[in-house]
C-alpha cells in the first residue's frame, strides 16, 4: 500500500513538474508572429482551438485544460491579438484575459488637408473602412457634426487602434481632440483679436500651419495676418489659392492662378477663407489666438525654411528681389 501511495506521489510530481515546465516554454509560434482574432461569444474551448488554428503548434486540449485549471477561463476577451515568438501558455492567457489587443497606429499629419486624410484613411487595410462609400456630408452627420465641412475639423496625432476598428470611430476620437485643443486655444486668445470664433481661430491656424516653414515664425506669420485682418487688407496666401485650386493644381502657382476666384483665393477676396484649408497642429493653433506683436504687413520666404518680414511694400518687394528673384 505505501509503495503504491508512493508511487502515485512520485506520478503527481513528474506531472506537475511536466505542467510547471510545459507553462514556462515557450509555444512552437515560428518565426513570425501569429494573429488571433476571437469573435465575441466564443468559449474557452474555441478559443483554445482557435489558437491553435493560428498557427501555435500545441494541442488544444492541453490549452484549454491550462484556461480551465487557471481560473480565467471566462475572463478571456474577444479581441484581434499577435502571439509573438517567446510567448508562454501564461504569458497567452495573460494576455486574452487583460484583453492586451495588438495594435495599429495611424499618424494625421499636421498641415494634411481633408483628400489626403481620406487617402490615409483608405490605406490602413486593418481598419474597417465604414467611411468609403459615404460622400462628406454623409461622413459628418454620421459623427453627429451635420453641415459642417470637414476640411481642418480633425486634430493630427497618432492613433492608435485594434485590427477591425472602424474607421469612423478613429475620425471621432480625432475630431474630438480638436475640439478640446481648439477650445483650449480659444480660451487663451488674445484681448484684442480680430477673430470673431473659436472657428475663425481654426481657419488662420491652418493658414499658419501652410506658411510655416520654420518653426520659430510661427508666431510672426500669424501677427501678419492678424495686422492684415486689422486693417482690411487681403491676406494674400498662397496655399488657400492652391487650396482653392484642388487636384488641378500640377505643382506650379502661375499668375493666373491667382487671379482665378475661388471661395479660398486670399488674392481675389477679403478676409478669412469660408474654411480651413488644413489640419493645424496644436502650436499653429496657439499662435493664431496669441500671435506675436509686429509691425510686419508682409513676409517672403529666404529658401531656408525661414521668412523675411517687412513693415513696407518698398521693403518687402526688396525682399523679393533678394530671396525670390536672385537680385
Amino acid at each position: 500500500m505505501r509503495r503504491l501511495l508512493a508511487l502515485i506521489v512520485l506520478v503527481l510530481i513528474a506531472l506537475g513538474g511536466a505542467a510547471y515546465w510545459w507553462l514556462h516554454q515557450p509555444l512552437p509560434v515560428g518565426a513570425q508572429a501569429l494573429e488571433l482574432a476571437i469573435e465575441p461569444g466564443t468559449t474557452p474551448r474555441g478559443v483554445a482551438r482557435d489558437v491553435v488554428a493560428a498557427g501555435v503548434q500545441t494541442d488544444a486540449r492541453l490549452l484549454y485544460a491550462w484556461f480551465r485549471f487557471s481560473g480565467q477561463d471566462r475572463a478571456i476577451k474577444a479581441g484581434n491579438y499577435e502571439i509573438p515568438p517567446g510567448t508562454t501558455p501564461i504569458g497567452l492567457l495573460n494576455k486574452l484575459a487583460r484583453g492586451e489587443e495588438s495594435l495599429r497606429a495611424l499618424t494625421l499629419v499636421e498641415g494634411w488637408n481633408w483628400r489626403q486624410v481620406r487617402q490615409a484613411l483608405a490605406r490602413e487595410d486593418q481598419l474597417k473602412p465604414d467611411s468609403a462609400g459615404l460622400s462628406d456630408d454623409a461622413l459628418m452627420a454620421q459623427l453627429g457634426r451635420p453641415g459642417v465641412h470637414p476640411e481642418g475639423r480633425f486634430f493630427p496625432d497618432t492613433y492608435a487602434y485594434a485590427k477591425g476598428t472602424s474607421d469612423l470611430a478613429l475620425l471621432r476620437r480625432a475630431l474630438h481632440a480638436m475640439d478640446r485643443r481648439l477650445e483650449a486655444a480659444w480660451a487663451q486668445r488674445a484681448a484684442d483679436t480680430p477673430l470673431k470664433s473659436a472657428d475663425e481661430a481654426l481657419i488662420l491656424a491652418s493658414i499658419v500651419e501652410k506658411e510655416t516653414g520654420r518653426a520659430a515664425d510661427r508666431g510672426q506669420i500669424a501677427g501678419v495676418f492678424v495686422n492684415r485682418l486689422r486693417s482690411g487688407m487681403l491676406l494674400q496666401t498662397d496655399p488657400t489659392v492652391i487650396y482653392g485650386l484642388g487636384e488641378k493644381f500640377d505643382g506650379n502657382l502661375r499668375r493666373r492662378d491667382l487671379l482665378a476666384d475661388t471661395p479660398w483665393n486670399t488674392y481675389t477676396r477679403v478676409g478669412l477663407p469660408p474654411t480651413p484649408i488644413a489640419m493645424p497642429g496644436k502650436a499653429a493653433l496657439l499662435a493664431a489666438v496669441q500671435p506675436e506683436r509686429t509691425r510686419a504687413l508682409y513676409f517672403v520666404a529666404k529658401g531656408d525654411g525661414s521668412s523675411h518680414f517687412s513693415a513696407s511694400l518698398d521693403e518687402h518687394n526688396r525682399a523679393v528681389n533678394r530671396y525670390q528673384r536672385g537680385q
